[in-house]
C-alpha cells in the first residue's frame, strides 16, 4: 500500500493531501488557485498518481504561501509512501513537447533533496498566478520528497505550455522512477543499501 496522507497546517494555510502512488490518475483538486489546480490536475493524470488536495490559503495576500505549502505536503507525501524505497526503479527521465514548449525532466529518488532548474517564461504571470511560483513549487517538492530533480526548458515562447510540459514531464519522471522494478523488487536501488 503505497499511500500516505498529510496534514499541515499553520498560521498561512490548512492542507489536506491525500497520494497513492499506485493509481489510476484520478484527482480531486481545491487549493484556491485556479491555475495551480490545473497543474495538479495534470500532474495526477500524467503520474497516474491518485491525488485529493484540498487548502484553505491566505490567498488575499497572493498565492506564495498555498503554492509553496501544497509542495511541501507533497513532497512530504512522496516520501511516506515510498518508505526505504524497495524495489522502486529510482531514476526516471523525459523529454516532453508541449505545443511549441519542450521540456527535458529527470528525477533520482535519491534520499538527497535538490532541484536544478532552468526556464524562461516570457510573461511575469498566467491569469494571476505569478510564474516564479513554478520554481518555488518544485523547490518545495524536491527537498521535501528527498529527490534530485533536473526541469531544463529546452523551447517554448508561451509561459502556460512552458509551465504545463514541466507538470506533466515531471510527473512522467517520477511515474517511472516511483514504479517497481520487478528485476529488483526486494532491493533497495543503492550500493549504500539505503537511500
Amino acid at each position: 500500500m503505497r499511500r500516505s496522507e498529510i496534514v499541515r497546517k499553520t498560521g498561512e494555510t490548512d492542507i489536506r493531501l491525500t497520494l497513492d502512488l499506485d493509481g489510476q490518475g484520478t484527482s480531486e483538486i481545491a487549493t484556491g488557485v485556479g491555475f495551480l489546480d490545473h497543474m495538479l490536475t495534470l500532474f495526477a493524470r500524467h503520474g497516474r498518481f491518485n491525488l485529493c488536495v484540498s487548502c484553505k490559503g491566505d490567498t488575499y495576500v497572493d498565492d506564495h504561501h498555498s503554492t509553496e505549502d501544497i509542495a511541501i505536503a507533497l513532497g512530504q507525501a512522496f516520501k511516506e509512501a515510498l518508505g526505504d524505497k524497495r524495489g522502486i526503479k529510482r531514476y526516471g527521465d523525459i523529454t516532453l513537447p508541449m505545443d511549441e514548449a519542450l521540456i527535458l525532466a529527470a528525477v533520482d529518488v535519491s534520499g538527497r533533496g535538490m532541484l536544478c532548474y532552468n526556464a524562461n517564461f516570457l510573461t511575469e504571470k498566467v491569469g494571476t498566478f505569478d510564474m516564479e511560483l513554478v520554481e518555488d513549487f518544485f523547490i518545495s517538492l524536491a527537498t521535501n520528497a528527498g529527490m534530485t530533480l533536473h526541469i531544463k526548458q529546452l523551447d517554448g515562447r508561451n509561459s502556460h505550455h512552458i509551465a504545463e510540459g514541466m507538470f506533466k514531464a515531471v510527473a512522467r519522471a517520477l511515474r517511472t522512477a516511483v514504479s517497481i522494478d520487478e528485476c529488483a523488487k526486494d532491493e533497495i536501488p543503492s550500493t549504500k543499501g539505503v537511500l
